[in-house]
């Protein structure tokens, strides 16, 4: 009774912010201990402390950076378990245990809801916990869809019906969580050339980092009956169009790039579809049809910007976020034809937003910047463009890599640890993290003007 006594004084004291980083630091540790266990491994593979921390931490924020390879590390009972975490991860720490909290019956009161507020980037109460049951729903069935369609597609590929849908319910999972990780070994190198297996990992790459509340807007809309009169959010509006404007100009550059070069000598649907597919990964996927060490600088500077972007806010992915990136390109325009407001899809953005989005940005270039300084210093073998792609992969847990990971020094690995747990818990709940509690200004002085810029 005492120790429950101190839980909850703990609990009061504690902010929502520093809440939920705690229950992920939970979770890594939970899964550090779940990656180890007895009978998860194949016999004789080699594992140590900081292979497990960092799998399991590239499992919790769905990263899919590995420093071992998954299908000769791992077991089938290790599939199970590390497909488990990466549900976890991707949908969130609130979410499942909110549904684990319905299904027990618990009430949920107001600092439970402030910890979904927090995890899922809401800023009011209203309908959380219907947002968490609409969001395992969704996330679930779309889940099982696609293992069932891959499951039936892949009895072309692999010996036994228990394979091929082992194969299938993995892939679905690391797909719609955007977690990157395999078990083909190759990712998705083996269908190159099939284009179905290649679109249907695309649709689930875009479901899970398209942004939870506009998987919501969209099933009530259909379920509306596709009424004219339903009205999307400006949230949903402005995070689709961001989204799909990028996959668009990513396709383009990668194709624009490439085409004297890795495209040389190939066909016009082969290019088209490698240059899709990488553009919809760097959303927070980290699958890859290819080796994208192949590619030249300019394309993989392009694909570190995009996966610095990452996906949508309330998703399963990290990055800065496309809002994020939206309000900033919106401000330059505005400010440009000055204008002193956004004014969008007949709305204007909340200024507080635009100043957020300013600050997530600088900080995030602050930490991804160090993060490149300090690992060109602790590992001179790698080139600064190697190190520049680990860096904006495990920011924006995306987890394409140039094949430097399990190459990295135990110091090397611990700052992609460090870049992966902020990509997912992301930079604004890393700075409310580390201030102190807001206080009221007392008093103000006199402003004066700078000169900028």
């Amino acid at each position: 009774m005492n120790d429950r006594r101190k839980l909850d004084k703990l609990r009061r004291k504690l902010s929502s912010v520093q809440l939920i980083v705690l229950f992920y630091l939970l979770a890594v540790a939970v899964s550090t201990i779940l990656l180890s266990l007895p009978g998860v491994h194949k016999p004789g593979a080699e594992w140590s402390f900081i292979d497990a921390v960092f799998t399991a931490v590239s499992a919790i924020s769905v990263t899919g950076l590995t420093v071992v390879s998954t299908t000769d590390t791992f077991s089938v009972p290790g599939y199970f378990v590390l497909a488990f975490i990466l549900q976890f991860g991707g949908i969130g720490i609130m979410t499942l245990g909110t549904f684990i909290w319905l299904l027990f019956g618990k009430k949920i009161g107001l600092k439970d809801r402030r910890l979904i507020m927090t995890d899922q980037n809401r800023s009011t109460f209203s309908g959380l916990v219907q947002l968490m049951r609409q969001i395992l729903i969704i996330i679930i069935s779309i889940e099982l869809l696609g293992a069932l369609i891959l499951g039936i597609h892949f009895l072309h590929y692999f010996p036994t019906w228990q394979e091929a849908f082992l194969q299938g319910f993995f892939a679905s999972v690391s797909a719609t969580t955007n977690a990157g990780f395999d078990i083909t070994g190759t990712s998705l190198v083996p269908f190159a050339d099939d284009y179905f297996v290649q679109f249907i990992n695309i649709d689930l790459l875009i479901l899970g980092a398209i942004g939870f509340p506009v998987l919501i807007e969209i099933k009530d809309f259909i379920k509306s009956g596709g009424s004219s009169h339903y009205r999307f959010t400006l949230f949903t509006k402005l995070t689709t169009l961001t989204f799909f404007i990028l996959i668009l100009v990513g396709t383009i550059l990668i194709y624009w790039f490439e085409r004297n070069h890795y495209f040389l000598g190939k066909s016009w649907h082969e290019s088209f579809f490698y240059s899709l597919f990488q553009s919809v990964s760097t959303r927070n996927g980290g699958l890859a049809t290819m080796d994208v060490s192949e590619f030249s600088n300019p394309t993989l500077l392009i694909l570190s910007g995009l996966m610095f972007i990452g996906a949508s806010p309330s998703s399963v992915g990290g990055g800065i976020r496309t809002t994020t990136f939206a309000i900033m390109i919106l401000s330059i325009f505005f400010y440009a034809k000055g204008k002193d407001t956004i004014k969008v899809f007949g709305r204007e953005v909340d200024p507080e937003d635009i100043h957020r989005s300013f600050i997530v940005i600088t900080t995030a270039v602050m930490i991804c910047s160090s993060a490149v300084i300090l690992l060109t210093y602790i590992e001179p073998s790698f080139s600064i463009m190697q190190i520049i792609f680990e860096v904006c992969s495990a920011f924006g847990t995306t987890g394409l890599s140039m094949g430097i990971t399990a190459e990295l020094s135990t110091a090397g690995k611990w700052i992609i640890i460090a870049l992966m747990f902020i990509g997912r818990i992301g930079i604004l709940s890393f700075l409310f993290l580390i201030r102190g509690n807001t206080a009221k200004e007392s008093y103000h002085y006199p402003k004066e003007k700078v000169i900028i810029g």
